[in-house]
């Protein structure tokens, strides 16, 4: 029988049947953050760190109520659940920038299923330092403002801004922060 660690069998996974088990996100949590997210990125869609559709569905609603967008960019995207959420709303191109090389193989797979007509173009880049120049009407980045240590949120501001056409949108989520003492922290 495998090792107990608060209740949970390391062979279990965890949050979903075909989540990533304890061991998965030990090692993850131990890698750098590019490699962890490349191990945790075929499975990642079934952990609670993906952006849960109820909450992109908000985005979507606010963006309709918005100016057409020909172009957008989601930043960090992960797995791609920014990209669908944005494909049916954008006319021309959507693209999705991470780092984590397993990530966008996840997110290309995806894509092939997504809503809407725009062409998905994903890029393997660090979003702090702008892959693009004034080409998007919107930009959105969803749970990766974590991986953004405060003295770098000026440089990340920038790099958005810089991405952005004039008159473009910068759209996220953000909530307070739960009580340290709270199960949601």
């Amino acid at each position: 029988m495998a090792a107990r660690a608060s209740g949970v069998k390391t062979g279990d996974s965890m949050f979903h049947p075909q989540g990533p088990t304890l061991l998965d996100l030990a090692v993850q949590a131990l890698s750098s953050t590019d490699r962890g997210y490349d191990l945790l990125a075929p499975r990642f869609d079934v952990t609670p760190f993906r952006t849960p559709d109820d909450l992109l569905a908000v985005v979507a609603s606010h963006l309709q109520s918005g100016p057409p967008i020909q172009r957008a960019v989601d930043l960090c995207c992960g797995t791609g659940a920014g990209i669908r959420m944005l494909r049916p709303l954008v006319r021309e191109l959507v693209v999705g920038v991470d780092r984590s090389a397993g990530m966008l193989d996840q997110a290309q797979v995806q894509s092939r299923t997504m809503p809407g007509q725009a062409p998905v173009h994903l890029v393997r880049a660090d979003v702090m330092d702008a892959p693009f120049q004034g080409q998007f009407d919107v930009a959105t980045c969803f749970g990766a403002f974590g991986h953004i240590q405060a003295p770098d949120e000026p440089r990340f501001a920038a790099s958005v801004f810089q991405m952005l056409r004039p008159g473009g949108r910068f759209v996220f989520v953000s909530s307070e922060m739960p009580s340290r003492l709270s199960r949601g922290y």
